[in-house]
């Protein structure tokens, strides 16, 4: 590992070379170090610190103030991975609202991106955004801040109607400026046809393996979370002993294409 941070130029670089991106989400100081010295390139401040860290059943009542703490927390401990940090429910409804909240997390929570879900609705979003010089990670599949629209936790892209209307909006996401995908729980088919087809890197969660990376809740890599983990994630911590270890050895096995397996897989 080199000291030099790691950009949104240098996942593009990753890909081009075919060398996997190693994520997890990260909510503190302390943690952000150890992934760090795991060699895990991106750190994000994801909103489901709402359901890890604050016990609610989803994320919707993560607040911005909320997600400028922790990404300030994360990113003062951050020497060279890249900071990403989630729009909470609502933060996004305008692109105006969006810039808002965006000067926030960069500035005072020290982000260095911020991911937002949806995809038609929020490309007029991500071409303001990008015009002010604000690095955007697109979401698209399962989107958890769409949880009652959907019904529940749902997996998505099944039938061909919703699989070609994410692979449009992938598309239209990707020349509205976004440097980065997040892909969750969309059939693995669909997500290896989005990583060759799109030129940013597509980070999969519940998506195969055939993504430039991978993506997990950090808690549910150390079997830390009180409610059943998703089927798509996998504690690291088993037959490792330890914290360290068990961030390390998700490195690896992300790095080697092992995960996810066909157990991690959902179709």
């Amino acid at each position: 590992m080199t000291n030099e941070r790691i950009t949104a130029a240098a996942l593009l670089a990753m890909k081009q070379r075919q060398q996997r991106i190693a994520v997890l989400t990260c909510y503190d100081a302390s943690f952000a170090q150890l992934l760090e010295a795991a060699g895990v390139e991106v750190l994000l401040v994801g909103d489901s610190l709402g359901m890890v860290l604050q016990g609610h059943d989803t994320t919707l009542p993560v607040t911005l103030d909320h997600m400028v703490y922790h990404s300030a927390c994360v990113s003062r401990a951050a020497q060279r991975a890249l900071v990403i940090a989630d729009l909470p429910f609502l933060s996004f409804a305008t692109p105006e609202r969006a810039l808002d909240a965006a000067a926030r997390l960069l500035g005072e929570g020290g982000a260095r991106m911020v991911k937002l879900e949806g995809g038609g609705r929020v490309i007029a979003t991500v071409e303001h955004l990008t015009n002010f010089g604000v690095p955007v990670c697109a979401h698209l599949g399962l989107l958890p801040q769409s949880v009652h629209r959907l019904g529940g936790f749902r997996y998505q892209g099944k039938d061909s109607a919703t699989a070609i209307r994410i692979e449009q909006d992938a598309l239209a996401l990707q020349a509205a400026g976004a440097q980065l995908l997040v892909l969750e729980c969309v059939p693995a088919v669909l997500a290896a046809t989005l990583s060759e087809r799109l030129t940013i890197p597509v980070i999969g969660i519940g998506a195969g393996n055939r993504c430039d990376g991978q993506v997990l809740v950090l808690y549910d890599i150390v079997g830390a979370t009180a409610q059943r983990p998703p089927r798509f994630s996998k504690n690291f911590l088993t037959g490792t002993g330890t914290l360290p270890a068990a961030i390390a050895a998700y490195v690896a096995a992300v790095k080697s294409g092992e995960f996810p397996g066909r157990e991690q897989t959902l179709a």
